[in-house]
């Protein structure tokens, strides 16, 4: 399994952007997907988007289709998620996993964060 540490969390304005970071380390072999995922209290943890390290495909959620941008730089072993227009509903702690599969689903993943805490105020 890899390590990862997500970064980059804070307290902002509706309309705001953040941009979020992950920082892997160990076995970053058994992680051919990253992705984003974010929980809401009292929600199921709920797909945000991902990236293949191979080739850099992508895939997103609907919630955050249009908004939000996941990237990676492979020589630093970091993915980073580019939030802009940020909206009230879009508070969560934000997860950043790592698995083999292409896959929207928590389970598919092996490797997690411990989360970063995004508030976003009306």
């Amino acid at each position: 399994q890899a390590q990862l540490v997500e970064s980059g969390g804070g307290l902002v304005q509706a309309g705001d952007s953040l941009r979020l970071s992950c920082a892997a380390s160990g076995r970053i072999f058994s992680s051919r997907v990253m992705a984003w995922f974010r929980q809401a209290p009292g929600k199921e943890r709920e797909f945000v988007a991902l990236i293949r390290w191979s080739n850099g495909r992508t895939l997103y959620g609907d919630s955050v289709k249009g908004r939000f941008t996941i990237s990676k730089d492979s020589a630093q072993n970091r993915v980073y998620l580019q939030m802009n227009t940020l909206k009230p509903e879009d508070t969560a702690v934000y997860y950043c996993a790592g698995g083999i599969q292409w896959s929207r689903y928590p389970n598919d993943y092996d490797s997690w964060g411990q989360g970063t805490q995004v508030t976003v105020s009306s």
